[in-house]
């Protein structure tokens, strides 16, 4: 992300030294232009590099499935060729991703891994994506369905290198919540869908185990705010939560095994 020198504060109107085009109420929209523009640039820069990797992993889906309607069976180094090419910048190239920004992907379900892909395309129509994120809305639509499915199993086929706990202050507030649900509130334990160790169930709910609690729990932000709407059970559950509630769970999720 591009850095800009703090400038110093001005009143409306005034004559700002460092802007050579005159008055500073002038200057700022410029250098807000100017930023706002570099990271369309970095962005699309991204999404050109992706598909011109894309472009190079061949199409492995085999004549007789084709000639069936049938999908071809996922092809691992094909999705590894994706992985390296496309998602390694963010998520690493095994999947366990170095940044919280970031979430692990290595030793996901491939069906849920799949389905976010599809979640991230615009959908028939001109509606919008079902899941709303403009960067990986390109990536993802870079992928035609048997590259998305090549990439799924890739990074299910991973091991996990997990994050951990952090806040021993949350830990019990984390289980409990995890655990048992917070009943006062209609809150259902997490382990109800996604297993006591967060191993989550194949082809229903995700791999929660290891995942960064920064992540985690900015999903949970994100579904009771609405930013994220691709799953009504999770809006719901996050819509009853609390800030706190919500960092001890991700924290104790973190340090699930």
């Amino acid at each position: 992300m591009n850095s800009f020198m703090q400038m110093p504060a001005f009143r409306k109107g005034s004559h700002n030294p460092h802007c050579a085009l005159g008055p500073f109420s002038l200057c700022v929209p410029l250098v807000t232009r100017l930023r706002n523009a570099a990271l369309v640039l970095r962005n699309a820069t991204m999404v050109i590099a992706a598909s011109l990797a894309l472009a190079m992993v061949p199409n492995i889906a085999s004549a007789q499935d084709k000639a069936a309607g049938k999908p071809a069976k996922p092809d691992i180094a094909a999705g590894q060729q994706i992985a390296s090419g496309v998602c390694a910048g963010c998520h690493a190239a095994d999947g366990n991703s170095p940044s919280p920004a970031n979430p692990k992907l290595a030793a996901q379900h491939a069906a849920y891994l799949a389905k976010q892909l599809h979640n991230f395309k615009p959908q028939a129509e001109g509606k919008p994506p079902e899941r709303n994120n403009a960067i990986m809305q390109g990536f993802a639509s870079a992928l035609n369905d048997q590259q998305i499915r090549d990439v799924s199993a890739y990074f299910a086929a991973q091991k996990l290198k997990p994050a951990a706990a952090k806040n021993k202050d949350l830990v019990e507030l984390g289980q409990k919540i995890y655990r048992g649900g917070i009943a006062e509130k209609g809150v259902p334990a997490c382990a109800g869908c996604h297993s006591p160790n967060g191993a989550g169930i194949p082809d229903q709910y995700p791999r929660l185990q290891g995942q960064y609690a920064e992540y985690t729990e900015s999903q949970l932000v994100a579904f009771r705010q609405g930013t994220r709407a691709n799953s009504s059970q999770m809006m719901t559950i996050a819509a009853r939560m609390s800030d706190k509630e919500m960092k001890a769970v991700s924290d104790y999720i973190a340090g699930l095994r």
